[in-house]
C-alpha cells in the first residue's frame, strides 16, 4: 500500500485518511483517491456525485444528513482550512450521538471519511476555503434533515471563539439531537 495512510477514529467507521504527498521544487503530486488503496485499506465504498464549495471564514455549513437515502462522504478541502465534524446517528450503535471532528485543510492533505448514518458539518477557519467531496447517494433535495450545530447534548466543540458565524436560515432552524429523534 503506502500511497494512503488511515488512521481509525474513535467512532466505529470513521477514518482520517492521509495521501501521500509527492514534493519537488515545482510543487507536489497527490493521488486523492485510487480505489484499489481504499479497498486494500478495508474501505469499500463506490462514490456517485462529487460536489465541491466555497465559503468564507465563518461560514458553517450542517450539521446535514439524509433520511431514507443516507450518503457516506470523502471530504477534503482544496484551500484553506475547516474544522471538519461527524455526528454518530446510527440507532443502534454505542457511540450514538457522540462526534468527531478534525481539522483539514490545504497543508495537511488529511481526508476525512464519513459513513452513512451520520450528520455532517464543518466551519470555515481560514479567510475562505474549498471543500470537496465525494458522495456515496445522490443528494435528494426532499429527504434532507439536520441537527442544530450548538445541540448542548451533542456538545462539539467548535473551535469558533472570536469568529462571527454564518449560516443559512436553514441551519439555523435545525432541532436538537433528542426533538429530531424521539424513540420509544
Amino acid at each position: 500500500m503506502g500511497k494512503i495512510t488511515v488512521e481509525r477514529c474513535e467512532i466505529e467507521g470513521l477514518c482520517v485518511i492521509t495521501p501521500t504527498v509527492f514534493k519537488d521544487d515545482r510543487g507536489y503530486f497527490v493521488e486523492t483517491y485510487n480505489q484499489n488503496d481504499f479497498k486494500e485499506a478495508g474501505l469499500d465504498m463506490v462514490f456517485v456525485q462529487d460536489n465541491q464549495s466555497k465559503s468564507s471564514k465563518g461560514v458553517l455549513r450542517g450539521l446535514h444528513f439524509q433520511k431514507e437515502h443516507p450518503q457516506g462522504k470523502l471530504v477534503r478541502v482544496l484551500s484553506g482550512e475547516v474544522y471538519d465534524v461527524a455526528v454518530d446517528l446510527r440507532n443502534n450503535s454505542k457511540t450514538y450521538g457522540k462526534y468527531f471532528g478534525v481539522v483539514l485543510s490545504d497543508e495537511n492533505k488529511k481526508q476525512f471519511y464519513i459513513p452513512e448514518g451520520f450528520a455532517h458539518g464543518f466551519v470555515v477557519l481560514s479567510d475562505e476555503a474549498v471543500f470537496a467531496y465525494k458522495c456515496t447517494d445522490f443528494y435528494h433535495p426532499n429527504d434532507e434533515g439536520g441537527l442544530i450545530y450548538n445541540d448542548t447534548d451533542i456538545g462539539i466543540d467548535w473551535p469558533i471563539e472570536g469568529i462571527e458565524l454564518i449560516m443559512s436560515d436553514k441551519d439555523t432552524k435545525w432541532k436538537g439531537l433528542k426533538e429530531t429523534f424521539k424513540f420509544d
